[in-house]
């Protein structure tokens, strides 16, 4: 932890812990019944009709849910300053924290995978930001950067 996440971690507790910590202990997210903020701080990657309106559209994956799963979990571990908070596997459902490199600022990322059939799955990411109204692009970056990193491993039902 840099010495400025330190001091801002004296106003913005949050800033001041390291990993998953100093956070709310996560609980499961409906996803089909997201509600996200007005502020532009999230970023929503999910199937196209999905019930909120994605900023980017998720294919269809020709392999199963577990696959999936466990293969965003390997993305998400490859990705820098990012935190296991949960992992729900009964639901598929995952919750991390990435903090920022400089001031350790956290954002949350959920990923929920929900199967299509027995060799067909669909995920939703979503991103957003603990603190701030703004997120400079940095969720929706984060959200292509994972789904640009899992497309690499697998190809989507619709590619093949």
């Amino acid at each position: 932890m840099t010495p400025f996440a330190w001091v801002l971690g004296l106003f913005l507790p949050a800033c001041g812990a390291s990993g998953a910590a100093g956070l709310p202990p996560p609980r499961p997210i409906d996803m089909s019944h997201l509600d996200r903020p007005a502020s532009p701080n999230t970023s929503l990657a999910a199937p196209a009709g999905f019930t909120a309106a994605p900023d980017v559209v998720t294919p269809q994956y020709a392999v199963s849910a577990q696959r999936l799963y466990q293969d965003v979990l390997a993305v998400a571990a490859s990705q820098p300053r990012t935190f296991l908070a949960s992992n729900d596997q009964p639901l598929l459902q995952a919750q991390f924290v990435v903090r920022s490199a400089w001031l350790n600022f956290p954002d949350l990322i959920v990923a929920q995978v929900n199967p299509a059939g027995p060799d067909a799955s669909t995920l939703v990411l979503y991103s957003r930001s603990v603190y701030g109204y703004g997120d400079f692009g940095v969720n929706r970056a984060r959200v292509t950067t994972w789904l640009a990193d899992l497309n690499r491993t697998l190809t989507p039902a619709k590619e093949r």
